[in-house]
């Protein structure tokens, strides 16, 4: 099991975007992952806005959703309780948007691997010790 960031999640899904790295994560998501509640709204809004900017149609949209919602998936419903404490404290420390620190401080908390392809929170995780899938 890892935390999944959006930015895995989409660079396997959109084909602007689209990487063999990605792809491969997403198959060993097969395994398991976990996400912060923020996580469909983050990966939803970043297909949404694909869509209306016509790189994808809405059945295209609505695919990569089902897809992406067909993967054993845990919802880390505790992390807004960290928001302005672990979480503010890591976004500060690292200047990350409180956004990107939610899936650092989710990976500190459950001892897990991150998945991300955003240079400041993999920095980030290399800095505190996080290995990255």
């Amino acid at each position: 099991m890892f935390v999944l960031d959006a930015s895995v999640a989409i660079a396997a899904m959109l084909v602007e975007e689209r990487t063999p790295e990605a792809r491969t994560i997403l198959r060993t998501a097969l395994d398991g992952v976990i996400v912060p509640s923020l996580w469909h709204l983050e990966v939803g809004n970043i297909l949404l806005r694909a869509e209306r900017r016509g790189t994808i149609r809405a059945d295209e949209r609505i695919a990569h959703m089902a897809d992406l919602a067909a993967l054993p998936m845990t919802v880390d419903h505790e992390g807004p309780t960290q928001a302005w404490g672990a979480t503010t404290t890591l976004a500060m420390r690292h200047r990350l948007t409180l956004y990107d620190a939610t899936y650092l401080e989710l990976a500190l908390r459950h001892r897990l691997r991150l998945a991300t392809f955003d240079a400041a929170l993999a920095r980030a995780a290399a800095d505190e010790g996080v290995p990255r899938v």
